[in-house]
């Protein structure tokens, strides 16, 4: 669905995937759109699921697909695949599933109990700007609508050691549900460490999908993506595999494209690969792409726009 706020910007909403605990298992997306100068309607999926800012009045730019000028905040995830401590494990569902970005995967700890944690490593002392907390269902027994209190408790703790603890964010007396929380802090801080520690579950075991730590390494930005090339064939035009060889130091790729060089409208992010599969495209149009290269400081230099036909 697409619809106006009361700005007038337009917003697309649709579900996405998971299908892990029942085949019409989805989230909601909202992400901005609009309409170009051509009137074709567009939707920037850009960065789509990192932090961005609330229009507060009609105001396009909010709604370019140029990160300078939009509504991204500009802060990178912090902790994709990075090393995660935990206090215990149920089963297979392993600790650094609450770090590797896919929606179908979580960790899971033993028991419910209070003082169960999660503890994230940054690699390095960064700026933290915000934190999301993805729970996940893990032996939950509630159906449907719930009748009475449902609420997670919970302390994020932060530290540049791992041995001397801030508070982040208490919620110990929160008593609102809360199963994909966000928590964008009045001043950043400098961590390395994020902890976790459970209060209160409102049912099932203490299992977190993302732990997702938000902001900037403090380093040099990844360099450019370098042999990006568009295999499409003449026996199936509809697909293609980009290729390119991989950054040193980034952790993803921010591919763009579309039916013109200044239509670059559909955005595919891929993490720690390279190549992808494109099944999307019409066989009778060309098709522009080029490729941005991603780590915890920022983008690298978009490479020149390919042509495919």
């Amino acid at each position: 669905a697409t619809y106006q706020d009361k700005w007038n910007n337009y917003w697309h909403v649709s579900t996405m995937v998971i299908s892990v605990k029942n085949n019409f298992e989805r989230r909601i997306g909202i992400w901005p759109a609009g309409f170009d100068k051509d009137d074709v309607m567009y939707t920037n999926t850009t960065f789509g699921d990192y932090p961005h800012y609330l229009p507060y009045a009609d105001n396009v730019n909010l709604f370019t697909n140029d990160q300078a000028n939009g509504s991204f905040t500009g802060w990178m995830l912090l902790n994709y695949n990075k090393p995660v401590s935990v206090s215990s494990t149920l089963g297979n569902y392993s600790a650094n599933n609450a770090v590797d970005e896919n929606i179908k995967t979580y960790w899971s700890a033993a028991t419910a109990n209070a003082g169960e944690w999660i503890d994230t490593d940054l690699g390095k002392v960064s700026t933290v700007n915000a934190v999301q907390l993805n729970y996940a269902d893990q032996d939950a027994t509630v159906l449907g609508k719930p009748t009475g209190p449902f609420y997670h408790q919970y302390k994020l703790l932060y530290s540049t050691d791992n041995r001397n603890w801030k508070i982040l964010k208490d919620k110990s007396n929160n008593k609102t549900d809360v199963p994909h929380d966000y928590i964008e802090l009045s001043a950043p801080v400098q961590a390395r460490y994020i902890k976790l520690i459970n209060q209160h579950m409102p049912t099932g075991k203490f299992a977190i999908s993302g732990l997702r730590v938000f902001g900037n390494g403090n380093g040099a930005k990844p360099d450019a993506v370098k042999e990006f090339i568009v295999l499409r064939t003449e026996k199936d035009k509809r697909s293609a595999w980009l290729k390119w060889v991989q950054v040193d130091n980034a952790y993803a790729y921010n591919i763009y494209t579309g039916t013109a060089p200044d239509k670059l409208y559909n955005c595919i992010m891929v993490h720690n690969a390279g190549e992808y599969f494109l099944k999307t495209m019409d066989k009778d149009l060309p098709y522009y792409f080029t490729i941005e290269a991603i780590n915890e400081n920022g983008v690298s230099q978009r490479t020149a726009i390919i042509k495919s036909e």
